[in-house]
């Protein structure tokens, strides 16, 4: 009754049994080090009473002097380098040298190890302002772009700042981790409605999705609208992930119309180590780069429902061949929707593609802007439709579409227009705030392929898929056995206090109750110990018969999987509750053998371990569902109609419906669902987060009504 149940270590996975040790990848766990970076500066700028605007370009430059300064040393290692073997002369150094290797030349002034150095007093305000006034002196096109009010920041604020930004991982950082701490940084101010509402700042999932439709891999590659440069990003992503360079693939263009938001586009830029032409010019009245006819892609976000564009200056506009979309009594344009949506088609070469964000209004909008709708639905050039929940913004809740249209469209499909509702795809992030996962934006994708004939790439996915479940049962051995040593360590700790226990202790019936569950869970994980090492050494072949049989069986391992996570909550929710009940009911803390102090760290060891191993578990769970969701809709691999989520609509049902393009109104309703892997303990959770905001928003605000109170002396 006392004894420790010992859970069987399952048999280790044959593929990484004798491969060796791997660097630890700083990707890794980048999600905490951008959520610690993030809550330690803005911590910085809590203390020091600054508002997120006032504190967003002086941090976003902070991070890019930090990325710049450790590009710098990387060229110079690679220089250094081919100078002793010589591939280089032994001279001094130019600029090109630097720049050839995608870095700044930066003079001493302007490395952030330099400044660092500075004594204690010394005006680091100042010193970050010669830095930045260095770097643009040097690089031209972030002339007089830089932040440079450091010096209205007190030095201690700096150099705490500085310091938040210079661990030892970030001084050896990559420029792909440089870049993601950027984004990260830039999506925390646009929540915090740093600028304008954090109208410079689309969604990575939204962007990510736009990439993925029109795949914008070669060419001009224009963004009218282009906020914080997002698209360019996400662009040179798409390129890179396919093993090809961004510089000798597309030129990136520009234009925005505030100044703020082109400082930071031009920063975002550089600190992915890209470069584009941006200009500031507003779109509405100037085609600055003289860009009409001639781009291969168009990416943007615009400001939605403008209403004060004067029709008078655009109403010869050659970017306009559908005409005013209707002009009230002020002569003013009623909406500037489509006023972008005729820019967005007019920018595009013969055979280009557009992806833009536009308000869920404009779809279906009546009078002025139907009638441009008809003219452009029948260039036969509208693509997709994509549907996407409200809350996909971090400071607007509005729902909004992702349009896509292709100029080079095929013959056999320009009759056509892929509709999805996207609407009940998302994760929630936060109680306000939801996003598509990388998978539910690949999944996405895969229905343009299949709308495009791309089978095969259907096909991959899926075996991607497969493979990774694979994969990830492959890994549960080393997690579970991880998990037992923990489970182990506890029971064997408590356990000589519990043999000092009354044969009528309340006690022992949890203790009972906790081997019991030991008892069941070790043959719950040998059962799946078993199961993976005899049925689940490989993925199938990459072949649609053979994956569907593959799946077939995957669905009991899944299954399996998720009885395993129910089984080591239990196991350890009772472990932790027999010490729990031991101190406070059985007096533990008095005995010689109870070290109160030592069972608490087990405890927090256990857990962390249930949780590496649940998460593990959840994986293989996961991946399986991500496959199924592909092959249970599309059996065949060929698109077909799925009530509530996709339907291929010809232009004749669209002009049926009033030149809707709205996708909801053609897909239909999907049946009821019931989700079978409805994590309720995670519901809670959730639910219990959702307090702890609300709580701490409602703190926060009797805070802030307390203080005005006082203010106003009542």
């Amino acid at each position: 009754m006392t004894g420790v149940p010992i859970f069987a270590a399952m048999p280790p996975a044959q593929s990484t049994s004798s491969a060796p040790s791997k660097p630890a990848d700083p990707l890794a766990n980048l999600e905490q080090l951008e959520a610690d970076l993030w809550d330690a500066a803005d911590n910085l700028r809590a203390n020091s009473k600054l508002t997120a605007g006032e504190y967003c370009m002086p941090v976003l430059g902070v991070i890019f002097l930090r990325h710049a300064t450790n590009r710098y040393h990387e060229a110079l290692r690679a220089i250094e380098t081919d100078q002793a073997a010589g591939k280089m002369p032994k001279r001094r150094l130019t600029a090109a040298d630097f720049k050839m290797r995608r870095a700044l030349p930066l003079p001493a002034a302007a490395r952030y190890d330099e400044l660092l150095k500075l004594p204690k007093g010394a005006d680091l305000g100042a010193a970050l302002v010669d830095a930045m006034n260095a770097i643009e002196r040097d690089f031209e096109a972030l002339r007089g772009q830089l932040p440079k009010d450091y010096t209205r920041f007190e030095s201690t604020l700096l150099e705490d700042l500085l310091r938040v930004f210079d661990s030892e991982t970030l001084r050896t950082a990559s420029g792909d981790v440089f870049g993601r701490i950027n984004e990260y940084f830039l999506m925390k101010f646009a929540m915090q409605g740093a600028q304008d509402n954090g109208e410079f700042f689309t969604p990575p999932s939204l962007v990510q999705t736009i990439v993925n439709v029109i795949e914008p891999d070669h060419g001009v590659v224009f963004d009218p609208a282009c906020g914080s440069g997002g698209m360019f990003v996400q662009s040179s992503h798409f390129i890179e992930r396919r093993g090809e360079s961004t510089a000798h693939r597309v030129t990136f263009y520009g234009q925005e119309y505030k100044t703020i938001n082109l400082r930071l586009a031009l920063m975002n830029l550089a600190v992915h180590a890209l470069e584009g032409d941006i200009v500031e010019a507003n779109t509405f009245y100037s085609d600055a780069h003289e860009l009409a006819g001639q781009c291969d892609f168009v990416m943007a976000n615009p400001p939605f429902n403008v209403d004060k564009v004067d029709a008078e200056k655009v109403k010869d506009d050659r970017r306009l061949p559908f005409g005013l979309p209707g002009v009230n009594k002020d002569k003013k344009v009623t909406n500037g929707n489509y006023l972008w949506i005729s820019y967005f088609w007019s920018y595009l070469s013969a055979t280009g593609r557009a992806g833009f964000v536009m308000s869920s209004q404009a779809s279906s909008a009546g009078h002025g802007e139907a009638e441009v709708r008809r003219k452009l639905v029948e260039t036969g050039d509208v693509d997709v439709m994509i549907s996407i929940r409200s809350n996909f913004f971090y400071t607007r809740a509005v729902p909004c579409e992702l349009w896509h249209l292709d100029r080079g469209k095929p013959a056999a499909r320009r009759d056509t227009v892929l509709m999805i509702d996207a609407r009940n795809l998302y994760r929630k992030v936060t109680r306000k705030i939801y996003d598509f996962t990388p998978e539910q934006q690949q999944n996405l994708a895969a229905l343009v392929w299949l709308y495009r004939g791309e089978s095969a790439r259907f096909l991959a996915l899926v075996q991607q898929y497969l493979a990774r479940t694979v994969a990830e049962a492959a890994g549960i051995a080393g997690k579970v056995e991880s998990f037992r040593a923990g489970y182990t360590a506890l029971t064997e700790a408590v356990a000589p206090f519990l043999k000092t226990l009354p044969k009528d202790s309340p006690l022992r019936a949890l203790v009972q109750e906790r081997d019991t569950a030991g008892q069941g869970c070790r043959q719950t994980l040998d059962a799946l110990g078993a199961r993976i090492a005899q049925e689940w050494k490989k993925p199938c072949e990459p072949k649609l018969a053979a994956q569907k049989k593959f799946l077939a069986g995957l669905d009991a391992l899944a299954t399996a999987c998720r009885d395993a996570v129910k089984s080591l909550d239990l196991v350890a929710k009772l472990a932790t509750r027999v010490v729990d009940a031991a101190q406070k009911e059985a007096g533990a803390r008095d005995h010689e053998s109870w070290d109160s102090r030592a069972l608490g760290k087990l405890e927090k060891e256990l857990d962390a371990r249930r949780k590496a191993a649940v998460e593990q578990l959840k994986a293989v769970a996961y991946f399986e569902r991500q496959a199924h969701w592909l092959l249970s809709r599309f059996p065949d691999a060929k698109l077909v109609a799925v009530p509530g989520l996709v339907k291929v609509v010809t232009l004749n049902e669209i002009a049926a419906a009033d030149w809707s393009l709205t996708p909801g109104r053609y897909v239909g309703v999907a049946p009821a669902d019931v989700d079978d892997d409805f994590d309720f303990a995670q519901a809670l959770s959730d639910i219990h987060v959702e307090l702890a905001e609300l709580n701490a928003e409602a703190a926060t605000l009797a805070k802030k009504i307390q203080k005005n109170f006082e203010e106003l002396g009542v």
